[in-house]
């Protein structure tokens, strides 16, 4: 058993990078500044019985799902005010979930038509506009999941980003990426604007028959799981997710219920998964009022780019 642990430690140390990680079914501490806590397996709690994270400070696991930032499952966010709601758009179509002056996020929704009378919707794809560029983070279509394949697929202004196992990404237009493990979780970071942490993950047998999705061989409905932290918005800041980060919000979904649902498809749709021009867009404004821009939150071809040896410092 001790001959195991010496592999173990040296896949660990390579991602010192990033406070937290995931093994099967475990947690664990990836900063070796702690010590007390670092490698040491936790037990993934109830609510993420199969992927959990570690708080290292107080070497505790945790649901990534349930910080704010989050946008999980059918799509389950929890808004910088901390509030949980669904919204479910719609299959096959495209919503806005930032939008501020500097940084636009939408997001592709697949799924599939229920019984209850809406569509169960997925994230499968997020396109970020920044500057003149665009980011592409997006789920490959999958029929039967393999823990081993990347279904990650990865574009910057429509070529392709490929990054070996444990190495950083960095690209002259204010951007860098860090895989978290060897495949499907990544940690990306726009400078000075967002980082996000995005995961590949498949519906499985048992969610689609607890939830009754009805998940057929042909396509386990691969998605993104994200958790945003926003490093400077501007009172503007609008979306789906963007709203609740904004000083003047005030929630509109009923709080205490089994499935508080956020309304507003309409204002929040966008023709493409690039395009700016949902109803509440002002992406691209170049005027802000005094005092905006500070913090506002809690928490095709191979790219021609610089990979690191050392990873990046994120999240």
């Amino acid at each position: 058993m001790g001959s195991l642990w010496v592999p173990l430690a040296i896949l660990l140390l390579s991602f010192t990078f990033f406070h937290t990680g995931v093994i099967a079914g475990k947690g664990s501490c990836k900063d070796p500044y702690y010590g007390k806590c670092f490698a040491i397996p936790q037990t993934c709690p109830p609510g993420c019985p199969r992927l959990c994270e570690v708080d290292c400070k107080i070497c505790k696991p945790y649901c990534a799902c349930d910080r704010p930032g989050a946008v999980c499952q059918d799509p389950r966010f929890i808004g910088g005010d901390g509030n949980l709601f669904y919204f479910h758009g719609k299959k096959d179509r495209d919503f806005c979930l930032v939008t501020d002056p500097k940084i636009h996020i939408n997001a592709h929704f697949i799924g599939k038509k229920s019984a209850k009378g809406r569509d169960f919707t997925w994230v499968q794809a997020i396109g970020v506009l920044f500057g003149p560029h665009k980011l592409y983070l997006g789920a490959r279509r999958v029929a039967e999941w393999q823990d081993s394949d990347d279904n990650l697929h990865m574009q910057l202004d429509g070529k392709e980003i490929k990054i070996p196992a444990g190495k950083g990404w960095r690209s002259p237009a204010a951007l860098q990426i860090q895989r978290r493990e060897e495949q499907n979780a990544v940690v990306v970071e726009v400078d000075g604007l967002v980082q996000i942490a995005a995961r590949v993950v498949p519906i499985t047998e048992e969610e689609s028959r607890v939830h009754g999705y009805g998940i057929t061989a042909d396509d386990c409905f691969a998605h993104l799981e994200l958790n945003f932290k926003f490093l400077s918005l501007s009172s503007k800041v609008d979306g789906v997710l963007g709203q609740t980060y904004s000083p003047n919000y005030r929630s509109r979904v009923k709080v205490g219920v089994a499935m508080p649902i956020m309304g507003g498809a309409r204002k929040f749709a966008t023709s493409h998964l690039f395009a700016a021009d949902c109803a509440v867009s002002n992406f691209g404004l170049e005027k802000v009022h005094a005092g905006e821009g500070k913090d506002l939150s809690d928490a095709g071809e191979e790219t021609k780019v610089q990979v690191t040896e050392h990873p990046v410092s994120v999240m």
